[in-house]
Parts: C-alpha cells; sequence; structure tokens
C-alpha cells in the first residue's frame, strides 16, 4: 500500500539546494539528493544533505526520517554519516 504524500523541492537565500524533500501526510519526511553520474556527485550529495539536515530547526520541524543520494547505478549502502546512497533501479514496487 503506498503512503500518501508529495514531493517538494528545496533552495533557500544561501543558494543551499536539495532536489527533493518527500514529505508524508503524518509529518515525516526524507531528504533526497540525485546525483546520476560520478562518485564524487555522491559524496557531494552527501556534504549537501549534512548541510540542510544542520540548518532544520529541530524546535519547529521533527528529525528527517531518512537522507538519501538517488544514483543511477552502483551498490546500495548506507554511508558512515547515516545517507543511504541507492541506485534508481531499487525504487520499484
Amino acid at each position: 500500500m503506498a503512503n500518501e504524500g508529495k514531493i517538494d523541492h528545496y533552495r533557500d537565500s544561501d543558494n543551499l539546494e536539495v532536489d527533493a524533500i518527500l514529505r508524508l501526510d503524518d509529518g515525516r519526511y526524507g531528504l533526497i539528493e540525485i546525483k546520476l553520474g560520478s562518485k564524487e556527485g555522491v559524496k557531494e550529495g552527501i556534504k549537501n544533505l549534512a548541510k540542510l539536515k544542520n540548518k532544520v530547526d529541530d524546535t519547529s520541524y521533527r528529525e528527517p526520517s531518512f537522507s538519501m543520494v538517488l544514483t543511477a547505478h552502483g551498490p546500495c549502502y548506507k554511508d558512515p554519516t547515516g545517507v543511504y546512497v541507492v541506485p534508481i533501479n531499487l525504487l520499484r514496487d
């Protein structure tokens, strides 16, 4: 069964950008960077997600349920910082 929710984009006045924020109707959310190219892009995505996570006011918002870098291919793993690195072919029913 699919959860109800929506996808948003984030960009702020400091030019911090995150490709997608998956928001579920129950208030949970996940941060997603899409890096379909090199390993350097994955590293950049992980750093970017950490910057946004550190900016979130945890007195007003709960912690994200997950942070993920979506890739074109490669292994699926959890980075030491807690960010999931997931190839796009794993996102299917």
